[in-house]
């Protein structure tokens, strides 16, 4: 029997606890009654754990020695309000699980079952590490995710690798997708004041309209990508919001601006930032000055070759190479990447599309086909198992 088979066996189980936490989501740094279910779920298995390690996560071993991979699901919800009418709804006013962590939760604790079960029976040597990780949303205030206080703390430092999935509600349920190299985008934050001379907007030409500077700004900055960038290369800057005045008739004194920058090669992303500033200086050739803060995100996710062609191997193996694709690049970011910086890593994909009806990541009306949970812990149990035996 393959993994998934014995999953399969599971399915009621995982749903239960998905629902569970679906219906409990907690924000980052807040996962308290998200932790104390894997606890007990894990402590039901016989298997002891770790707690407040990154503040409010759990760490937890099945086996002994080496070689030892982790697995990883980060717990932490999103500040939306739920717009599902399921009996698994949300009870806690807005906050949702909007991106399936409840999902990733339930699915590591599948693959400890599957795993624990082949330990206690001698079939597997090595070990296997499980990091059940908090805020992968957000930072707390000292500007850090979970993912890197794990790292930091050393939650890694004892592991040879590392993986994980991500559901995907927008992808054929049960597809697998997956490639070596980089996959998912550095993510930085920028937010800027183009400072100009407030003044009555009958005279323009006695002030310095900060709206006018931001419009040039705005416009360098979008040049940045097409002109100052190689274009052989992935990269965007999005100016994502503008604020600037009080009155129809008042000119402003401050236009305030922020946006996002993606990047994928360490090169790219220093030379965004670099151009960035550049565009912010024009407001000083025009006589207007500007402040800008540049917000330090997430690295980009790279897998690396030899564990992506093993997870790539695992998933065939399971759902058949039909189901496998090769993963897309995409702009959007994850704090895995300061996992797969630290060790070899791999970060897959799980399609988990639910209905006929388009349910984003981030949005009132995500929800997942619960299906698929049985895959997903296969999908970990069989990554780790291949990594153990070195198939």
């Amino acid at each position: 029997m393959t993994y998934l088979d014995r999953a399969l066996a599971l399915k009621d189980k995982l749903i239960a606890i998905r629902r569970d936490l679906h219906a409990h989501p907690e924000l980052f740094f807040q996962e308290v009654r998200t932790a104390q279910r894997v606890v007990a779920t894990l402590r039901d298995l016989g298997i002891e754990c770790q707690t407040g390690i990154a503040r409010t996560g759990v760490v937890a071993y099945l086996g002994e020695g080496a070689p030892r991979i982790a697995l990883r699901a980060d717990m932490d919800a999103l500040p939306i309000v739920e717009a599902n009418d399921a009996p698994y709804k949300s009870q806690n006013p807005g906050v949702m699980h909007a991106c399936g962590h409840d999902a990733h939760v339930a699915g590591l604790l599948g693959a400890a079952m599957l795993l624990n079960e082949d330990f206690q029976q001698g079939k597997l040597r090595g070990s296997v590490k499980l990091l059940f990780q908090p805020a992968e949303e957000n930072c707390g205030a000292d500007g850090k995710s979970g993912g890197r206080l794990m790292v930091e703390e050393g939650a890694l430092d004892d592991v040879d690798a590392v993986a994980g999935l991500h559901v995907s509600s927008l992808t054929a349920s049960g597809q697998v997708a997956v490639r070596a190299g980089a996959f998912m985008a550095a993510v930085d934050t920028f937010e800027a004041d183009i400072i100009g001379r407030g003044g009555h907007g009958a005279y323009p030409h006695q002030s310095l309209d900060p709206i006018w500077l931001t419009a040039q700004v705005v416009n360098a900055i979008y040049g940045i990508v097409a002109r100052r960038m190689d274009p052989t290369k992935q990269g965007l800057i999005s100016v994502c919001t503008i604020n600037a005045g009080t009155a129809t008739n008042i000119i402003p004194e401050v236009a305030h601006l922020s946006g996002t920058i993606r990047s994928f090669d360490e090169n790219v992303r220093a030379l965004l930032h670099a151009e960035l500033q550049k565009a912010f200086a024009l407001a000083r050739a025009w006589g207007g000055d500007y402040k800008w803060k540049l917000i330090d995100g997430y690295p980009a996710t790279v897998n690396d070759p030899q564990m992506a062609e093993l997870a790539r191997a695992a998933a065939v193996n399971l759902v058949g190479a039909a189901h496998v694709k090769e993963a897309e690049l995409q702009m959007g970011a994850e704090d895995f990447s300061f996992m797969a910086r630290a060790k070899p890593g791999v970060f897959m994909n799980l399609g988990a599309k639910k209905d006929d009806v388009n349910r984003p990541h981030h949005n009132p009306i995500f929800d997942i086909d619960e299906n698929v949970l049985p895959t997903g812990a296969a999908l970990l149990a069989e990554t780790a198992r291949r990594f153990l035996t070195r198939e």
